[in-house]
C-alpha cells in the first residue's frame, strides 16, 4: 500500500468513524478490534520507516487522571517492538533530581536514531499536578510556561525530532464513573494513585492549569492536539489515525523470508530428555 493511498484510507475511515459515532452509540468490540488492527499494522510500517531512516519521534500524553492515557498507549505499543517504541513513565523526582535543571531527567530519555519515545506524562507535570498540588512555586510555574516553547523548538523541533503532543479531555461525569470503578473493582484499584482523589476535588483548579498550559504552549511548531476521551475505544482509534497522519512514513520494502530447514547432523531425541523435568501442572 502506498503512502498516499494509506493516508486516504485512514482519513476515510476516520470520517466514517466520526459519522457513525453520532448515530451508532457505543462502538462494538468486534468493530473496534477490526479497526484497531488496521491502524496497528500501519504503526508497524512506521516502525520499519523509523528504523530505516534513523528518525526520532517523541509523543507526549497528558490529561486529567483517568482520561484514558494508559489504554491508548497500550493500543499503540502492543504490536510494535519495545526497543523502537519506548515508553517513559517517570515516578516522582528523587531528592537529587529535585536539585537538577527541571527538564534534565526527561532529556535523559530522549530518543536516539531509530526510536519513538512515548511519555506517559512529561515535563508538563509542572504545568499540571505540580502547579495544582503546590509542588512548585508560582514563579517556577510561570517560568516553565515562558521557557517551554523555546525549549521544544530549539532542543527538539530544530534538531529534527518529530514532537507530537496529545491532551486527552475526559468529562466530569465520566471521570467520576471511572474513579468509582477503580475504587470498587479489585483489579483496578492499583490504578488509584495518591494524586487521584485530590485531583477529583480540585477539578476546576486543574481546568485553569490546563487552560494556562494550552494558552502558553500551543504553538505552530509544537501544537497541542486535543482528544475527546469519554468513549475510550473511539478516542484510541481517532488518536492513532491522527498520529499516523502526522508522520511522513513510507512503507519499506522487505526481503522475502524463507524458513530454513533444521540441520539434522547430530540429531537426537530431544523430547525424551525433557520428560523428567519440573513441568508445571496443566490446570487449563
Amino acid at each position: 500500500m502506498g503512502k498516499k493511498k494509506a493516508k486516504a484510507e485512514l482519513k476515510s475511515g476516520a470520517r466514517q468513524e466520526a459519522a457513525s459515532s453520532t448515530t451508532a452509540g457505543k462502538l462494538k468490540r468486534r468493530e473496534y478490534e477490526k479497526e484497531l488492527l488496521k491502524l496497528q499494522a500501519e504503526l508497524c510500517m512506521v516502525q520499519d520507516w523509523v528504523k530505516a531512516t534513523g528518525q526520532r519521534i517523541i509523543i507526549i500524553f497528558e490529561g486529567r487522571d483517568a482520561a484514558g492515557k494508559g489504554g491508548t498507549i497500550k493500543a499503540i505499543t502492543e504490536r510494535v517492538s519495545p526497543r523502537v517504541f519506548r515508553l517513559v513513565a517517570l515516578p516522582a523526582p528523587t531528592e537529587r533530581e529535585k536539585t537538577q535543571i527541571y527538564a534534565q531527567r526527561y532529556v535523559a530519555h530522549f530518543p536516539a536514531a531509530g526510536e519513538v519515545v512515548i511519555f506517559d506524562r512529561s515535563w508538563y507535570n509542572r504545568a499540571g499536578v505540580e502547579k495544582v498540588m503546590g509542588f512548585c512555586t508560582a514563579e517556577q510555574h510561570q517560568k516553565f510556561l515562558e521557557m517551554c516553547p523555546a525549549f521544544e523548538k530549539n532542543i527538539l523541533v530544530d534538531n529534527g525530532i518529530i514532537l507530537l503532543k496529545y491532551w486527552l479531555e475526559v468529562g466530569d461525569k465520566e471521570q467520576e464513573r471511572r474513579f468509582r470503578a477503580r475504587i470498587e473493582d479489585p483489579v483496578r484499584q492499583w490504578k488509584l494513585s495518591p494524586m487521584d482523589l485530590p485531583s477529583r476535588q480540585r477539578w476546576y483548579d486543574y481546568s485553569r492549569a490546563r487552560d494556562q498550559m494550552l494558552d502558553a504552549t500551543d504553538t505552530d511548531f509544537a501544537p497541542w492536539h486535543v482528544v475527546h476521551s469519554d468513549d475510550k475505544k473511539r478516542a484510541r482509534l481517532n488518536l492513532i489515525t491522527h498520529l499516523l497522519e502526522q508522520i511522513p512514513y513510507v512503507r519499506q520494502k522487505r526481503e522475502k523470508v524463507k524458513l530454513p530447514r533444521r540441520i539434522t547432523k547430530n540429531a537426537y531425541d530431544d523430547e525424551a530428555t525433557m520428560t523428567t523435568r519440573r513441568w508445571i501442572p496443566e490446570r487449563y
